[in-house]
């Protein structure tokens, strides 16, 4: 029997986890690692880290407080950890990412690395044409992925294998603490967290997903995002309970899925996505810069750029560390086409303050409304944001939550401030019809060739 390494990364679980099968079949104990790598926190944003460090910690006590974690770059470190206990494999679920693909290609260079698994219902390169390409679109990459299917939770617990102790180890990296989070973690923790929150979900507002899923006054999407970032829960699991739902709130809420393992299809295919435009074209659109474009972007951040539904998004994003997904395109279109800021900025800007911020979901979902995605929204949708709000804020209960300055306007009067706009709120930065056709005639300088 052999010891061996359960490297833990995007899949801070014990339940559904199949590198715990695995590491089990291997024999011997296994020791469960986390790495805490600078070049990951870095970028990161105290939201992530935050909960981040108060997962590691649930997952620590699920190991019974044998969870070692480490700093450093993981390819120094986890070979000297595995050799400390005398282990011939590690053992991970897949990482697809461009980060994490090269570092794992680099570790695995020194110790035996075993991929079982993945943070996705379907890996990113398995669902692909008949020829072997991939798609590009995402109605037929959502047919196949259907058709590909799934396989069912896999049946594991805290229990599968024997955990090594830290301290037992002979020398290799210092074991550290856990860091401590730097504010109040808002959102359910740990793997327990994750099922409460759903099953809470599935229970009282599943059935209305279709419905209501772009009603951000409602407050009734399911924020599973969260803990599927940190891998608390896998999304067979989530796809397990679909599969014995019927109705449209269920087929709604799994196609959903399909759209991350999508976006993380896409990254896995075209790495360079992740930082610049897909489609290339979009290069040549031309973009405002300079301290006007700053003050713009400022204004935008902070919620003040005179538009309700914009600003309300923006402090639902400073207060909750996550906004509603239909909030998100509202505000991404009027970055990039009502301000001709470029999609990158808000990207990186969302990935700093988002607590699910998901590279491959994140900057594709950007390039999306940006236009320059793959199946993206076409550029010349420009989401007007005062109509945007009345249509998915209908009495402007959202609006007034998050801007009190407009708490006095009643009804969706709220959106247009047509009769009165209050002293202490500030008149709109831009003309959204001048921006509309300003917008409109950039595309136009790229749209041939």
């Amino acid at each position: 029997m052999n010891n061996s390494v359960v490297w833990f990364r995007r899949d801070l679980r014990v339940g559904d986890h199949p590198a715990l099968s695995a590491a089990a079949d291997a024999g011997g104990q296994a020791l469960g690692l986390f790495v805490l790598d600078e070049k990951l926190l870095g970028p990161a944003g105290s939201p992530r880290q935050d909960l981040l460090f108060v997962n590691l910690s649930e997952l620590d006590r699920q190991l019974g407080g044998r969870l070692m974690v480490v700093r450093g770059d993981p390819v120094d470190v986890v070979p000297r950890v595995a050799r400390s206990v005398g282990a011939e494999e590690v053992h991970i679920s897949a990482d697809y990412g461009p980060y994490g693909r090269t570092r794992d290609a680099a570790v695995a260079e020194h110790v035996t690395l075993i991929a079982t698994g993945s943070p996705y219902a379907v890996a990113p390169g398995r669902v692909t044409k008949s020829d072997g390409d991939p798609y590009k679109v995402f109605t037929p990459y959502f047919r196949q992925w259907m058709q590909h299917g799934w396989r069912g939770p896999a049946a594991t617990d805290a229990q599968t294998v024997g955990w090594f102790d830290p301290s037992d180890k002979d020398g290799g990296p210092r074991r550290v603490d856990i860091p401590s989070p730097s504010s109040d973690v808002l959102y359910p923790v740990g793997e327990a967290g994750a099922r409460a929150q759903w099953k809470e979900y599935c229970e009282n507002n599943l059935d209305g997903y279709d419905d209501e899923r772009n009603r951000p006054d409602l407050d009734t999407t399911s924020r599973m995002s969260i803990p599927l970032k940190y891998g608390t829960i896998h999304p067979r699991t989530l796809l397990a309970d679909l599969s014995r739902r019927s109705g449209d709130g269920a087929q709604a809420y799994r196609r959903q899925l399909a759209w991350r393992d999508f976006y993380a299809d896409i990254l896995f295919q075209r790495p360079d996505s992740a930082r610049g435009n897909y489609d290339a074209k979009f290069d040549r659109l031309r973009q405002d810069s300079g301290a006007s474009a700053d003050d713009a972007f400022r204004a935008w951040c902070e919620g003040k750029t005179g538009f309700p539904i914009v600003d309300a998004g923006m402090r639902q994003l400073a207060a909750e560390q996550w906004m509603h997904n239909r909030v998100r395109m509202i505000v991404a279109s009027f970055l990039v086409k009502d301000l001709h800021i470029p999609w990158w900025r808000g990207a990186r800007f969302f990935m700093q303050h988002l607590v699910d911020g998901d590279l491959a979901s994140n900057q594709h979902g950007w390039q999306w409304t940006a236009g320059s995605g793959t199946d993206a929204s076409p550029f010349f949708r420009v989401f007007n944001p005062i109509t945007q709000g009345e249509k998915f804020d209908p009495d402007g209960a959202y609006v007034r939550r998050w801007v009190p300055e407009l708490r006095g306007i009643p009804g969706k009067a709220v959106h247009s401030l047509k009769a009165m706009r209050p002293v202490d709120y500030p008149d709109p930065i831009v003309d959204h019809a001048h921006e509309r056709e300003e917008a409109l005639r950039r595309y136009g300088e790229i749209k041939v060739g």
